[in-house]
């Protein structure tokens, strides 16, 4: 189950199922709080589902997949620069501003760019040792 990680207007962070058919949503104070949230609103929805109908629903045991938008991102990891970010990811910092703070959102296209550069500066950081 994919689960998206957004950033509250309360200023904390949401959480609700990528899949429009998966009732499953939480909010919390804190990231923690949130996914905590999020797994307790899953299990109950799987029982009241399956007293409902008879059966668990297929997601019930599927492991939660959680993605963040950019807005929780960058909340998440706010000792992450924006604009240096932009750079080493080979976007326009601009727009990778404008994506932080929600006044745009990326294609899909785009995130696939942004996600495979990411991976990129990961696997990197994988090879340091101090």
């Amino acid at each position: 189950m994919k689960a998206i990680i957004e950033k509250s207007s309360d200023g904390g962070y949401g959480i609700y199922a990528a899949d429009d058919a998966i009732p499953v949503v939480s909010s919390g104070a804190t990231e923690d709080e949130a996914k905590k949230e999020f797994e307790a609103c899953k299990r109950e929805q799987a029982e009241y589902i399956k007293e409902q109908e008879g059966a668990y629903p297929t997601w019930k045991d599927e492991p939660i997949d959680y993605r963040y938008d950019m807005t929780a991102f960058f909340k998440s990891f706010p000792f992450i620069n924006a604009t240096q970010f932009a750079k080493a990811l080979g976007v326009n910092p601009s727009l990778l501003r404008k994506y932080k703070s929600g006044l745009a959102q990326a294609s899909a296209g785009q995130k696939d760019a942004i996600q495979h550069k990411f991976d990129e500066i990961i696997n990197r950081l994988s090879l340091v040792k101090f």
